[in-house]
């Protein structure tokens, strides 16, 4: 049982990683040149730390893991967070349609076609250039931008400011998200949450789909009845 009925919804808010488009690759291979650069240790751990948080949080990380992160002023990090960007966005630059995860576009054409507003609320600033690579700029006529945000997620900020953008209230909108971090911002922002992937990491989501393909409008409301 969700917060509230199927039929209260007005708003989708989407993250995009993980949601849309899969640039977790991108990001990974980009931050691993740099780690490997800063002569840090890259693990697995390490790898899953940096999902869904933000560029210069993610770069801590990388520094904290090599015992390094007193090595540097914040003019440096700055320039290494920027180094990592500007690798990523040569990788991004190579996206296409064909990298939209699967059910997406008939789930945006279906939301587009019943009339609900959409947003995008994701921590990188590279949304509205993947979003072009993938031809959906047209879909997503609201994006939060990261650099309005005092805090990254799991705090509620992103998702409020989504629904803010979209005039609707948070009750009345559901944020999609693929990462324990962003499903507990949804919650917090009084939106209802819909987690896609594994059940475990997922759990406090209100509805959940094993993968994109599974989520339809149809099935979020069988799961909400």
């Amino acid at each position: 049982m969700t917060k509230v009925s199927f039929e209260q919804i007005k708003g989708f808010v989407f993250d995009l990683d993980g949601v849309i488009t899969d640039t977790s690759l991108y990001h990974t291979k980009a931050w691993h040149q740099l780690a490997d650069k800063l002569d840090v240790t890259w693990s697995k751990e390490l790898e899953d730390g940096l999902k869904g948080i933000s560029r210069m949080d993610s770069l801590e990380m990388i520094l904290k893991a090599g015992h390094k992160e007193n090595d540097y002023t914040y003019d440096e990090k700055v320039a290494l967070a920027t180094e990592k960007n500007t690798n990523y966005v040569n990788e991004i630059s190579k996206m296409t349609p064909e990298n939209i995860l699967p059910g997406i576009k008939a789930f945006l054409d279906d939301l587009r076609a019943n009339g609900y507003q959409i947003a995008l609320a994701s921590a990188s600033k590279n949304g509205p250039t993947v979003l072009k690579n993938l031809e959906l700029t047209d879909y997503f006529p609201k994006i939060v931008d990261p650099a309005s945000l005092s805090k990254g997620k799991p705090d509620p900020e992103i998702y409020t400011k989504g629904a803010e953008l979209l005039g609707l209230a948070p009750e009345t909108c559901i944020g999609v998200e693929d990462a324990a971090a962003g499903i507990e911002a949804i919650n917090a922002a009084n939106e209802v949450s819909v987690g896609i992937g594994d059940a475990t990491l997922l759990k406090d989501a209100d509805v959940r789909f094993d993968n994109t393909a599974e989520m339809t409008l149809a099935n979020i409301k069988k799961a909400m009845a």
